[in-house]
């Protein structure tokens, strides 16, 4: 599996790949073709609802739910290879308390980017 443990800068970020080639494929040796396929359509169904999700949170009444949310994004977008997808979750993770809500909403728009980037990428299986 794939760790995302230090958040790159917005620069590494762009020349992140949107997917780690292999990570299906070594998911796929671990459980198999039918349980790789299952568990990504789950991935797919928790982190759309979770993006969307985000975008009904304000970071002042709900940081703590936002950073928790962002940490399960980041481990599941890690666990398929979605590189950028998990760096953008461990920035909002690591950053929440920080940011502004324009600055919140901004990174929103870069996940929703590097989620569609994902989705594109998506192996075929």
């Amino acid at each position: 599996m794939f760790e995302v443990t230090a958040a790159p800068t917005p620069k590494a970020l762009d020349a992140a790949p949107a997917r780690e080639p292999g990570a299906y494929e070594a998911l796929v040796r671990e459980i198999g073709e039918d349980g790789a396929c299952e568990v990504r359509d789950v991935f797919w169904s928790e982190t759309c609802a979770r993006l969307q999700l985000f975008r009904t949170l304000s970071l002042a009444r709900h940081l703590a739910r936002i950073t928790r949310e962002a940490h399960s994004l980041k481990s599941a977008a890690g666990t398929f290879g979605y590189v950028r997808l998990a760096a953008l979750a461990l920035r909002l993770e690591q950053t929440a308390e920080r940011l502004g809500e324009a600055e919140f909403h901004g990174l929103l728009d870069l996940m929703d980017a590097a989620y569609a980037a994902a989705r594109a990428q998506e192996p075929q299986g």
